[in-house]
């Protein structure tokens, strides 16, 4: 099995426990990171290169960390996958809680537990080697470092926000691509992440934002804690959101030698994440696959072949190379296309919205709320949108008149195994392909999270220069009205606005 973590608090201490409950439990061999750190992707990596039986990941992702922070452990199985409720049927565990294992000592450690198995052996392995060599057989490394140190060369600024991807970009964009050293901060894990979560968004990337506004670097990007999400800005701190992103990345795959290799077979979108995927999708003609939010739907339809680049709003993207979300893959995936159109990121999405339209699109996140009061507006909510009398019904707000087309609670048929997931979020579409979702989204027994998403597609060019939220306002307006949202919970407004 293979074991890594985000380098948060209690990491090397989990990590102590994981090796001790594997010995006792039989597994023959463990491969962990240097000192503890594997990304997310990396650890999907290794899983499917040395065929392990799955994978141990102790991180929360975006969340903070610290002694008062959070902490998770995700279980990854065979395919390099997320595995779901494996924890529900665990009644006990056994332990060999004598053993030590060093993390900072590259090479086999081996440990004979007095025959009761095999001989236990653990191996602690370079972070990023055989992560690097798999990117190494995706992309044009050589057009890549052209673009970083030729003559027309971009200045680029990334913010690991103190997370796990610091080795991984100082190795990676530095050492092997040529980005002088100074493009890459906050590259040292730290168990608080520095104090502030490791959200790679406009609310928490703020040193990056700001570095950005000052016009000096041509191209930005921020990770998140484990490395699976990611954030890309233009010069003048010109911002990307998640679903533009992930359809502009649709359009140029042929930028790519993997994807002119392997053909592409299909696309796959979470249910919130915006649209824009699906225009590229009919221009191209291949299928898109709506799923719940999730990685776990995309890795069954690239299993079966049918999908080979997936994503989501909330900054997640990745393809058929890994079962996981990949960061540094899209980065990757974006200086590609910057070397091979030789345009800004900013003409670049400029150019797509012209080709394409533009989806005007926002999520508003009410977090830390009672879970009661957070299932009632969900029950109430859906209760009133799928009654009969509010299909066809019109809003008028200010100058707009939205009328309903239809609306759901959001269900998934997996087309590979046929299974039904349901109450995946509530959608109102409206006649102008205008949408409203609601979600519940990391609950707790203490907290819960409800997101409100919002999108309004645009075709005219000439009305691609508004600001998100301006557009989105009379839609926003429609939302707060018929959830009753801030007068249930005592709110103002939405804690995070993405």
């Amino acid at each position: 099995m293979v074991v890594g973590s985000d380098g948060r608090y209690f990491s090397k201490t989990a990590i102590e426990i994981v090796v001790q409950m594997a010995a006792a439990n039989g597994i023959g061999r463990l491969v962990i990171g240097q000192n503890g750190i594997l990304s997310t992707p990396a650890v999907s990596c290794i899983i499917r290169k040395i065929k392990a039986a799955g994978g141990i990941i102790l991180t929360a992702s975006h969340s903070p960390g610290g002694p008062g922070g959070e902490f998770g452990v995700k279980f990854e199985v065979a395919n390099g996958g997320i595995a779901v409720g494996i924890s529900k049927t665990l009644e006990e565990y056994a332990i060999c809680p004598d053993l030590r294992v060093d993390l900072s000592r590259l090479g086999r450690q081996e440990f004979d537990l007095e025959n009761k198995f095999k001989p236990f052996r653990v191996e602690i392995v370079d972070s990023v080697e055989i992560y690097l060599n798999l990117l190494r057989s995706i992309f044009d490394f050589s057009a890549i470092r052209n673009l970083l140190t030729g003559p027309n060369q971009i200045k680029i600024r990334i913010d690991a926000m103190n997370g796990v991807m610091g080795p991984y970009v100082r190795r990676i964009l530095c050492d092997e691509l040529g980005a002088p050293a100074n493009s890459a901060i906050n590259c040292i894990p730290l168990e608080d992440f520095g104090g502030q979560p490791p959200d790679p968004n406009l609310t928490y990337a703020t040193a990056l934002l700001e570095a950005m506004k000052g016009g000096e670097y041509g191209f930005g990007a921020a990770f998140d804690a484990d490395g699976d999400r990611y954030m890309i800005l233009g010069q003048n701190g010109f911002f990307v959101n998640a679903s533009d992103s992930l359809a502009i990345i649709a359009a140029n795959l042929s930028c790519i030698p993997y994807f002119c290799q392997m053909g592409v077979r299909g696309f796959g979108r979470s249910m919130p994440t915006s649209t824009a995927l699906d225009k590229v999708a009919k221009v191209m003609k291949v299928p898109v696959y709506e799923t719940p939010a999730g990685w776990r739907y995309f890795s069954n339809l690239m299993d079966s072949g049918r999908c080979s680049l997936c994503g989501e709003e909330s900054f997640g993207t990745g393809s058929d190379h890994l079962r996981e979300k990949d960061g540094l893959w899209a980065v990757l995936v974006w200086l590609s296309i910057l070397a091979a159109r030789k345009q800004s990121v900013e003409e670049i999405v400029r150019d797509h919205w012209a080709k394409f339209g533009r989806h005007y699109y926002c999520r508003f996140d009410y977090e830390a709320l009672e879970p009661r009061t957070a299932y009632f507006i969900m029950r109430d909510l859906e209760a009133l949108i799928t009654d009969k009398s509010f299909s066809h019904q019109q809003f008028a707000v200010g100058n707009n008149i939205y009328s309903v087309e239809r609306t759901d609670s959001f269900e998934y048929i997996d087309p590979v195994d046929g299974t039904v997931t349901k109450r995946q979020g509530l959608r109102i579409i409206f006649s102008d392909a205008s949408r409203l979702i609601f979600r519940m989204s990391a609950s707790s027994h203490v907290r819960a999270t409800l997101r409100i998403y919002a999108e309004s597609y645009e075709k005219d060019p000439s009305q691609h220069n508004k600001e998100p939220q301006a557009v989105l306002s009379p839609l926003i307006a429609i939302a707060l009205k018929i959830s009753q949202i801030h007068e249930r919970t005592g709110r103002k407004g939405p804690t995070v606005i993405t």
